[in-house]
């Protein structure tokens, strides 16, 4: 099976850094994909970013040119670096992993999420 843990979260002032980490292990075949999401409450899960096994990446706009992703595939880690903060970053974060070709997607695994809090 697979298992997935972030880690990372904490309290940060608006302006501020975070990195966070999620490590992953198990069986981990075919699933050529790793995603950052996030969620408040009420509101659905939405994509924040995610990093394929031969480095191409996508940012929804909102986090555009302050978040970065990257992974280290020999650790099977991937990483959010998240820069100027907002208050609107608040959320649970939550990562996940699954296999993404040109005619379809997997559901994967998800981990469990680390909370992010921003104050203003």
């Amino acid at each position: 099976q697979v298992q997935l843990v972030e880690s990372g979260g904490g309290l940060v002032q608006a302006g501020g850094s975070l990195r966070l980490s999620c490590a992953a292990s198990g069986r981990l075949v075919n699933l050529n994909v790793m995603a950052w999401y996030r969620q408040t409450p009420g509101n659905e899960r939405e994509l924040v970013a995610d990093i394929t096994d031969d480095g191409r990446t996508n940012y929804a706009d909102s986090v555009k040119d302050r978040f970065t992703i990257s992974r280290d595939s020999a650790k099977n880690t991937v990483y959010l670096q998240m820069n100027s903060l907002k208050s609107e970053d608040t959320a649970v974060y939550y990562c996940r992993t699954f296999r993404r070709t040109s005619t379809y997607s997997t559901v994967g695994y998800w981990g469990r999420g680390t909370q992010v809090t921003i104050s203003s």
